[in-house]
């Protein structure tokens, strides 16, 4: 195999796990699915073997798994396994309001107000279909800013794991609102430039979000 084709064959197995992961996060395809490699081989219009690449590195990130002479399968996260990364996260997420505050600057609490004003507009509309990718992006742009490729890593991996088993009613109606209000207490908390305020901030939004998750047990099998 020349250079050329290994580079064509990265880059196509790079485009089909982004459209893999996109899928499993979105939810078309759900915790506990099998991936019917003929099915999605014609749906990219290409051969298996990059497609198990894919799949590879979408077992590395814990999104999907491999069970010997059965396939390969959207993992599934339990209620518990998600409470306690619910807990470790709180933890990261904490640390980087901590590490943030040194770093603030008017063009970034510009940003962030942006994302909160945006998200207050999708609420009142009740629109979670919206609010969620906006919420998405606000945390990884707070997350990005820091600096700390470690942390970055560490955090991705945990919120992948817990699109995995949220249920849909976790952050819906009046409760868009009220995660939104929780922002603005982490945006404040930044723009004040103490570092211990700022940490306990992030830390309750994922205590808090927990406890929402919490709240959707029994009453609906979680989902993504």
């Amino acid at each position: 195999m020349n250079d050329l084709t290994v580079l064509r064959t990265s880059s196509l197995t790079g485009v089909i796990e982004r459209e893999l992961e996109h899928l499993i996060l979105t939810g078309e395809l759900k915790p506990g699915e099998r991936l019917n490699e003929i099915q999605l081989s014609t749906r990219f219009g290409t051969s298996r073997g990059p497609l198990r690449e894919a799949t590879r590195s979408l077992q590395a990130k814990g999104l999907v798994e491999s069970i010997r002479n059965r396939g390969v399968f959207v993992r599934s996260v339990s209620p518990t396994e998600a409470l306690e990364i619910y807990d470790v996260r709180a933890a990261i997420f904490g640390l980087a309001g901590r590490l943030l505050a040194d770093l603030v600057n008017d063009q970034m609490l510009a940003k962030l107000n942006a994302f909160l004003d945006q998200m207050d507009e999708i609420a009142a509309n009740k629109n979670f279909d919206d609010y969620y990718p906006v919420n998405l992006a606000f945390h990884d742009y707070l997350v990005t800013s820091t600096g700390n490729k470690t942390l970055v890593k560490e955090y991705k991996g945990f919120v992948n794991k817990l699109h995995l088993a949220r249920a849909r009613g976790l952050v819906q109606a009046g409760g868009l609102s009220v995660s939104n209000r929780e922002h603005r207490e982490m945006v404040d908390a930044l723009a004040s430039g103490n570092r211990e305020r700022a940490q306990e901030a992030f830390f309750r939004h994922v205590e808090r979000s927990k406890i929402r998750f919490r709240s959707t047990l029994g009453a609906a099998e979680p989902r993504s």
